[in-house]
């Protein structure tokens, strides 16, 4: 085995050919149990009720301090960090140099000259890379996921979402809850610890996400469970929490689109062969042997409000050239129920079978990108799939061409991998079939859609 990215490329003869047979699956959710009641309930306790997720587990932490750490992040953002004070946070958005999308994850800005990201691995590691590489006055700190880190967490991380959040928090604290904008950073006392509480909104619903040592995460989290008792809060399980995404319209995994620029083979050399960017697994029906026809914009994710040209940065020029052209839009495909009853019903007998779809969640590879079809034309991309008992629908997160964005409209999903499938363990032989569907607006929960600040 080769010992980098560009390795890795080099031996499979083509990106794509590297991904579509990874033997790695759809990303993993650790230590959490899968479920603590039933997924359906679980899942109804983030729109009724309030849900605890614990997400102390899954992401990757980098830690930045020094005074260059606020330059690094703004030359590779598209964000502005104009008024980015202390006790704030933001979606960050990395791009390569002709305007597709690296990565994404939360920015906090703890103190001064202190700053976490927190999320999937490859904006953690464009950051760390230019970090390291680019001659900045910056020390950085990785706290990688449990399921590749030999010790404890440096943090522990919930978050307490639903109609009785608030309440829950106000029980645990015993104390009014205090008023914290929204993406800012405020301050709690659960369990005699110092618990710092970003304001957020997941699926919609007030809430919060609390962080602290890890050495407090067990008595917090105890003394929010027995605070919910009274108010129905939820544990939400490994195996429901990816399903959440679904109806706040956030598409969680786009290919890092790093495979073909040569002035990245820097980096690929030094992206390692067993990371996330070398054995992330790519499936689904659409196939191109092309990888940038997998990469996608800012604008294409739903981004294109935090695009800001007020500073210079990775990809500026592209994205200036595409602002105001992107023909792709982000939508929410609602599945025809009569088709997917078709597609379980060849589960039985002796016939070719669909594509098993997994419940809560269908992704069966790292990155999912199915073939959205109007007339037998390729008019999108879905790339996320699950079950939400709220809408009583299965939904895809989905990238679709302009003129078949209109709610309302119907199109086509094309289920299944071509040829009965690729080496991926995930997939038995199969054959394709299409799915009709009704575009839908991305967030998908009217929530979501109203109480999240406008993009």
């Amino acid at each position: 085995m080769t010992a980098n990215l560009e390795g890795q490329l080099r031996s499979a003869g083509s990106p794509v050919g590297l991904l579509r047979n990874s033997q790695i699956g759809p990303y993993a959710f650790p230590v959490v149990p899968a479920e603590f009641t039933n997924w359906r309930d679980e899942q109804r306790s983030w729109r009724e009720t309030a849900a605890l997720f614990d997400q102390s587990h899954h992401m990757t932490d980098l830690y930045l301090t020094g005074p260059d750490a606020i330059r690094l992040l703004s030359d590779l953002g598209v964000n502005s960090f104009d008024k980015f004070a202390v006790n704030r946070a933001k979606q960050f958005v990395a791009c390569n140099e002709d305007g597709f999308v690296i990565g994404d994850a939360i920015l906090f800005h703890l103190g001064a000259e202190h700053l976490s990201l927190v999320g999937r691995p490859p904006a953690i590691n464009w950051v760390q890379f230019n970090a390291e590489s680019g001659g900045y006055d910056v020390r950085v700190e990785r706290d990688e996921r449990s399921a590749v880190n030999r010790g404890n967490r440096r943090f522990y991380r919930y978050q307490v979402q639903g109609p009785n959040a608030l309440a829950v928090i106000q029980t645990a604290t015993g104390r009014p809850v205090p008023e914290v904008p929204f993406f800012h950073i405020g301050e709690l006392g659960i369990a005699g610890c110092r618990v710092r509480a970003l304001r957020h909104g997941m699926v919609g619903m007030p809430g919060f996400e609390l962080f602290g040592p890890w050495d407090e995460g067990a008595a917090v989290k105890a003394a929010i469970v027995e605070a919910g008792k009274a108010h129905g809060l939820r544990q939400v399980g490994a195996r429901t929490y990816p399903t959440s995404t679904l109806e706040s319209g956030w598409i969680p995994s786009p290919l890092p689109a790093v495979y073909t620029d040569p002035a990245l083979k820097q980096y690929r050399e030094w992206l390692p062969a067993t990371g996330y960017e070398a054995t992330a697994s790519l499936g689904g029906s659409f196939e191109s042997d092309d990888i940038t026809d997998y990469y996608v914009t800012p604008w294409d994710l739903g981004y294109g409000g935090i695009v800001r040209f007020d500073h210079p940065f990775v990809g500026r020029k592209a994205l200036e050239t595409i602002a105001g052209t992107n023909s792709r839009r982000k939508v929410t495909l609602a599945w025809n129920g009569g088709d997917v009853t078709r597609a379980f019903g060849t589960l039985f007998g002796s016939g070719a079978r669909a594509k098993y779809i997994d419940l809560p969640i269908a992704n069966y590879a790292t990155l999912t990108y199915d073939r959205i079809v109007h007339d037998g034309r390729t008019v999108g991309l879905a790339m996320y799939t699950g079950y939400s008992a709220n809408e009583g629908a299965m939904l895809s997160l989905s990238v679709i061409d302009a003129g078949f964005a209109k709610p309302g409209t119907e199109v086509s999903l094309v289920w299944g991998e071509g040829g009965g499938g690729t080496s991926k363990p995930t997939v038995e032989r199969h054959v394709q079939m299409e799915i009709r569907a009704t575009v839908g607006p991305a967030p998908y929960s009217q929530a979501a859609r109203t109480a999240y600040r406008p993009r």
